[in-house]
């Protein structure tokens, strides 16, 4: 990773928006962050690490506790930092939580944290990765960096304080870093998929095993042995139960044979009753059917004559149409011969109409001429408005300016009074910031030692509980102990007589070998079984696990007290003093000092903003003088105009008369002429209209009445021919008259439904005659039978039948059973073997690969061991070089006691001594060189071995002082030789050699309105 740019924002000391363009440093720079103690420097690291991660690197602080307490209320504390990673940009921009002011109102609101990062292209373009959430933010760069933040603080930051971390790590640690950065982790899933395996083959045998044994518990038996036995004696069974089962079977089929038998003669029987009362029913409906047969036949001859009779109805209903007409034409007659006589009164008074209608045009035409003129009259009213609205707000924006000129003068006035006074109070600020962190830290310490103090309290209550409980454990374990050894007693001493109760007359004792028992032993209390025996056992080895876990607690709090008590001594030696006082009075003080911040804090933001609002007001002083001058200009050209418009409005304004003078009142007198004239225009066209229709309506009307006259003796003439045709079919046909003929008529349907009732009747009695002599003959000498005798009989065949399939599927389910059993238990041993073939592979590979044969090192650990020597022989090579040929590292090879993991230790050579020494006994100044040589040897190796993870770039904040002038130039040295390696180095440090031989610089100016920043090139 290479830093690009850094932009911090009321971030640390930094109270305003600071910018740091790392890549103005030069390509591979070394470069010094350079200022007095306490105005940033290592707050740069701080932000590079929290826009990263979220986090400082110390860890001490939380992103909520680095707002600058010098900014403005309106600027946000927030982190931008651009970098690359090989050929690709990232930028990414974190806001922690704070408190800033409302956008809107007064007051304070909670600002949320946030996160946004975007991939930027060579061109600029920028693509959002995460949005807001600070957790996916960090997710991502430790996806893009393969670091998290503890990582990324170990190889490519030093912090202050802290880089002997990096020296004392232990292998468990050093195994996760170092992990990462070679991209190790395909061994750990090699070491985790072959466990996984080995773990799964262990169970899949488990599993068959208990498998095999649910096998033979599912049918009942212990072993294969037994099974097989079964087996043989069930088999022959099976075959004579088979032989059962089938001769059961047939019998049940021939009784079933006879009883269907039965049933259809019966059936047969109860057929032939059906046939006769059918017959009886048949014979019934006799008369009906001849009623039906004489009504279709007066329908057959209806319906013949129902044409005439339709003809005839016709004409009767066109004689009545035709005498409708008539009426009707009489009355339109009427009606015509009045509208003509209305017409003609309306036509004579044309002339009158036609007089009013050339005087109405006339009044029309001289209106419209003088439309134009007021129109003209009407603009000149409009545009003179216009002038004196625009004169009026003229005047008044010269009275408001000059009065907003006057407030204006006097706010700077009172300013400008307001300065020194602020002036004396903020130059108090950067004092009492000061005095407020340091008696925050009192206070912290102070509460640190409370806490100490209270844990120590707590944990001499719990001492001294498990202390009491172990007193009591220990005595219930004795008991449990003493009456186990007692019943143990019992028991051995009562073998012989429990020996004598088996022994029987004649038989030889086991003991003796004699056959005769003359004096068997025997005891007088009740002796313990051997599952009492165990029973107590298991009490008394439980009471004794108790009592170790409890003695164990105990010695655990002891120790835990130890390091308590020491830790809150220690509390209080750092306190000195101050602990003696309440510390209701340290927070007594601590906020006077907190108001005195407030106060002064206060006063310097009020100076800021002061001071930009006068440059302010001068600037629109002068605004304001300029447009003053401008206004009074345009308000005398405005005086003019409006005096000019004036004159013209009141020449035309003679020549209209006063009625008309209004525009409105013109088009509504223009409106109700043409109205008028339209008026007349329509009645006179009306009045010829409807007299020409008048007239054409009577003649039309006259016509139409001669018409339906001559049609009316028309339809009568054949109305009468109709009825003589009718009479005469009537009489032919044997019916009275026409009532008789329209009550025999049937419609098409219902005719053919009579005539199907009649021969549906036919072909039913026909059909059941026939049946009923078959059925009779068939049944001449037959005897109806009783099924009750059947049905016993094959209830009874159907019982041995069932009894007998049941036996038989009792021994064939069981024959099946034992034989499936039989062969999953052969392919179960078969699977089992190779299982055990395969774990002997699998399981070895498993042990090896995870540690757990040998020296206890995993697949892992032993390929970064090889990693971790090649990283040792370059830093030893700069180690060598800084110390002068002393020292070199070493990575310490023995196994670590107990579980503990080791490989990955640190081990120093002492040329000076030829032996071999822990890292820990390195003096300060060595283990800065050490650390250093350490973590340019690791950013070597990595870059040498293909991967994701970059080291090119690497920060040291302080460590140089413990050296002497001659380390010191040789450190200087190593670093400068990193240049031509691709490497970024940045150094903070107070040696003043080191500003004089680093000419690239990024200075911190320190000052009571907040820190800034300034690059300084060579």
């Amino acid at each position: 990773m290479r830093p690009l740019s850094l932009s911090m924002s009321a971030f640390g000391p930094f109270a305003s928006t600071q910018v740091t363009d790392f890549s103005a440093l030069g390509s591979n720079p070394l470069f010094l962050i350079n200022g007095p103690t306490g105005a940033g420097k290592t707050t740069i690291l701080d932000a590079i690490c929290f826009a990263l991660y979220g986090k400082t690197t110390g860890d001490e602080r939380e992103g909520s506790q680095m707002r600058c307490d010098l900014s403005v209320d309106t600027l946000l504390t927030e982190v931008t930092f651009s970098f690359a990673l090989g050929e690709k940009q990232y930028r990414i921009r974190r806001v922690p939580e704070q408190q800033r002011a409302k956008k809107s109102g007064d007051g304070y609101t909670v600002q949320k944290p946030e996160a946004q990062l975007y991939r930027v292209d060579s061109d600029g373009t920028e693509h959002l990765l995460v949005a807001s959430k600070v957790s996916e933010a960090t997710a991502e760069i430790e996806q893009l960096t393969g670091l998290d933040a503890d990582q990324f603080r170990q190889v490519m930051v030093l912090p202050q304080g802290k880089f002997r971390e990096l020296l004392m790590a232990d292998s468990k640690d050093r195994e996760k870093i170092f992990s990462q950065l070679f991209q190790t982790q395909i061994y750990r899933k090699i070491e985790d998929k072959l466990k996984l395996q080995a773990s799964k083959i262990r169970n899949d045998v488990r599993d068959h095993r208990n498998k095999c044994d649910g096998m033979l518990h599912s049918v009942s038996l212990d072993s294969d042995e037994a099974l097989n036995a079964e087996l043989a004696e069930v088999t022959p069974r099976l075959t004579q139960a088979s032989e059962s089962k089938d001769k059961a079977k047939l019998a049940l089929i021939d009784a079933n044979k006879q009883l269907e038998s039965a049933k259809l003669l019966v059936n047969d029987f109860d057929a032939l009753d059906k046939l006769q009362q059918t017959a009886t029913h048949l014979a019934e409906q006799k008369e009906a059917i001849a009623e039906r047969q004489l009504q279709f036949e007066n329908g057959q001859k209806a319906q013949q004559l129902k044409p005439v009779l339709d003809m005839s109805l016709a004409r009767e209903s066109e004689v009545a149409q035709a005498q409708a007409g008539i009426t009707q034409a009489q009355f339109s007659k009427q009606q015509t011969e009045q509208a003509l006589t209305i017409s003609q009164a309306k036509f004579d008074t044309l002339a009158e109409q036609e007089q009013k209608l050339q005087d109405v045009q006339s009044n029309e035409q001289y209106l419209n001429s003088l439309k134009p003129q007021l129109l003209g009259l009407d603009g000149l009213e409009k545009e003179l408005h216009t002038a004196m609205l625009s004169l009026n707000r003229a005047k008044d924006k010269g009275i408001k300016a000059s009065a907003t000129l006057k407030g204006i003068e006097l706010e700077r006035q009172n300013a400008e009074l307001r300065v020194p006074q602020l002036e004396q109070v903020a130059s108090e600020l950067l004092n009492v910031q000061q005095t407020l962190t340091a008696q925050g830290e009192l206070i912290e310490r102070y509460q640190q030692w409370q806490v100490a103090g209270n844990q120590v309290a707590k944990t001499e209550q719990a001492l001294k509980l498990a202390e009491e409980k172990g007193k009591q454990f220990r005595l219930e374990a004795k008991e449990k102990g003493d009456a186990y050894d007692q019943l143990q007693l019992i028991w051995h001493r009562g073998q012989a007589s429990i020996l004598a109760q088996k022994l029987n007359p004649g038989e030889p004792c086991p003991v003796c070998g004699s056959a005769e028992h003359p004096n068997p032993a025997h005891s007088e209390q009740v002796l313990p079984t051997e599952d009492d025996l165990e029973s107590s056992k298991l009490v008394c080895e439980t009471a004794k696990g108790v009592l170790n876990q409890v003695i164990a607690d105990y010695k655990g709090l002891k120790a835990q007290l130890q390091e308590q008590a020491k830790l809150r001594d220690e509390y209080q030696q750092r306190l000195g003093e101050w602990a003696s006082h309440p510390l209701e009075s340290l927070q007594s003080h601590l906020e006077q000092v907190q108001l005195q911040v407030n106060h002064a804090n206060a006063a310097a933001q009020e100076l800021t903003q002061l001071r930009l609002q006068l440059q302010t007001w001068l600037t629109k002083e002068r605004e304001l003088q300029h447009q003053l001058e401008a206004d009074r200009e345009y308000f005398h050209t405005l005086q003019n105009n409006s005096a000019s418009l004036q004159g013209k409005r009141d020449q035309a304004l003679a020549a209209i008369p006063d009625q008309y003078r209004s525009l409105d009142a013109l088009n509504t007198a223009i409106n109700q002429a043409q109205v008028l004239l339209n008026g007349l225009q329509q009645t006179i066209g009306e009045i010829r209209q409807a007299h020409t229709q008048a007239r054409e309506q009577d003649a039309a009307q006259t016509e139409a009445l001669a018409a339906a006259q001559s049609n009316s003796i028309r339809a009568t003439q054949k109305s009468d021919e109709a009825q003589v045709d009718l009479n005469g079919q009537l009489a032919a046909s044997g019916f009275e008259n026409k009532q008789a003929l329209t009550q025999a008529l049937l419609s098409s349907e219902a005719l053919k439904l009579i005539a199907d009732e009649i021969a549906k009747y036919r072909q039913d009695c026909i059909a059941n005659q026939t049946t009923l002599a078959q059925l009779a003959e068939k049944l001449a000498e037959q005897v109806k039978p009783q099924l009750a005798e059947f049905e016993g009989r094959v209830a009874s065949t159907q019982a041995e039948q069932q009894e007998a399939e049941h036996s038989w599927q009792a021994l064939q389910g069981r024959v099946t059973q034992l034989t499936q059993t039989q062969k999953q238990l052969h392919e179960a041993d078969n699977q089992a073997k190779k299982l055990e073939e395969e774990y002997a592979v699998i399981g070895t590979l498993a042990d090896v690969a995870n540690g757990n044969t040998g020296n206890k090192i995993s697949l892992q650990r032993f390929v970064l061991s090889v990693l971790l020597d090649d990283v040792l022989l370059e830093a030893s090579h700069r180690l060598q070089v800084m110390s002068k040929g002393r020292y070199r590292l070493l990575r310490k090879e023995d196994r670590a006691k107990g579980n503990k993991a080791s490989g990955l230790e640190l081990e120093v050579e002492d040329a000076y001594t030829s032996k071999v020494r822990p890292v820990a006994t390195l003096s300060g100044g060595e283990s800065f060189m050490a650390a250093l040589s350490m973590a340019l040897g690791l950013s070597d190796v990595v870059q040498a071995y293909a991967g994701g993870i970059k080291l090119d770039t690497l920060f040291i904040d302080e460590g140089f002082g413990s050296l002497d002038q001659d380390s010191l130039d040789l450190a200087i040295r190593t670093l400068m030789d990193l240049q031509s390696t691709g490497r970024m180095i940045g150094v903070i440090s107070h040696v003043s050699e080191m500003k004089e031989q680093i000419g690239t610089r990024v200075d911190i100016i320190k000052s009571s309105m907040g820190s800034e920043t300034r690059l300084v090139l060579p």
